[in-house]
């Protein structure tokens, strides 16, 4: 059975074209552009799905946030900072944020029950994955979506996301310049998106400096009690004068628990050891030491998105919008120079 996207690449434009023909928004495309992609529409035997075909006869103003629920039963308080201003500044614009929760595992069935309901108008999308199932659904279904964070490089759709890359590169630089060369990094399992380009803005600040780590340099762990403990143990395999002076860390929340552990293991947080979080969570700044982090843009990447929703529902630009926002780095009393420099 064809998809949108079929329609989409086929006819050469982008899914949201498609969308705007399908919805008749003339306003939005070209005569000659319409007439192409109903063209293909009728070549490829495309049906779309009804209720999404007449959602925008009724619009709810409501746009739908999931939260994942897993076997990590904490709450990502980032995620719960930006879903405070995705809601104000869905206010701002008319709209309501409808939150709901969906397995983490499985989270395509609740989507489509919305979608098929006509519940919400529009999704924006978290904590994404690179093959995220949700993206390629409402992909699939033409329905309007847009997210904080990427998937699939060869997907075409709406997203903001912070430069974590860019971010930990210069995190890693700072260490540099303080005198740091045995620096290590702790981040999430393989199959986090948002990890690996985390490590890879590491990775690339070293081998600038002409740098490379110890393979048993990198961590990787999902964030609980015992990541702290994970870290030393790997750590302590090397010799005193082999271990690491700094540790950039993924998170905050697992910066936290790698200061806890050190700390038990005789480290003074800023003296005998440096590390550096991410994300600039309100608890980093009461740390003593505090801690120096990345924070990042949640205010600017919620009212971004919230445009780029608004645009798609009032057919204002078929243009998708892609783009990357840099973290500031917060120097707090956590990192200093290397012991003995």
């Amino acid at each position: 059975m064809a998809t949108i996207k079929d329609v989409a690449r086929l006819a050469g434009v982008s899914t949201a074209t498609v969308s705007y023909v399908l919805n008749n928004k003339t306003s939005a495309v070209s005569e000659e552009t319409r007439q192409r992609v109903l063209e293909t529409i009728e070549q490829l035997g495309y049906t779309r799905n009804v209720t999404a075909r007449n959602l925008r006869a009724s619009q709810s103003r409501l746009i739908g946030y999931g939260l994942p629920i897993s076997g990590q039963t904490r709450p990502n308080t980032v995620l719960e900072h930006f879903a405070f201003h995705l809601a104000r500044e869905a206010s701002k614009a008319g709209y309501h944020v409808l939150t709901f929760t969906y397995p983490f595992d499985d989270p395509v069935p609740t989507h489509d029950e919305l979608v098929r309901t006509a519940r919400v108008d529009a999704f924006v999308l978290a904590n994404t994955t690179t093959n995220d199932p949700r993206i390629a659904y409402l992909l699939n279904q033409g329905y309007p979506f847009a997210c904080f964070g990427r998937a699939n490089e060869a997907w075409e759709f709406n997203w903001v996301d912070t430069d974590g890359q860019s971010g930990v590169y210069h995190a890693v630089d700072y260490l540099l310049r303080l005198g740091h060369r045995r620096i290590a990094m702790v981040t999430w399992p393989e199959d986090s998106l948002t990890g690996n380009l985390r490590l890879a803005g590491y990775l690339e600040a070293l081998a600038t400096a002409g740098i490379t780590p110890p393979s048993g340099y990198v961590v990787r762990a999902e964030y609980g009690e015992a990541v702290g403990e994970l870290v030393f143990d790997q750590f302590e395999q090397f010799s005193p004068n082999e271990q690491p002076t700094a540790i950039v860390t993924v998170s905050d929340m697992t910066a936290i628990s790698v200061i806890g552990e050190a700390e038990r293991r005789g480290h003074v947080i800023g003296k005998t050891l440096s590390v550096i979080g991410f994300d600039d969570e309100l608890l980093s700044q009461y740390l003593r030491p505090s801690l120096t982090t990345l924070r990042q843009p949640i205010e600017t990447i919620s009212a971004a998105l919230i445009s780029i929703v608004d645009r798609l529902l009032n057919a204002e630009s078929g243009e998708i919008h892609q783009s990357l926002m840099q973290p500031e780095l917060i120097i707090r009393e956590s990192v200093s120079h290397p012991p003995l420099y």
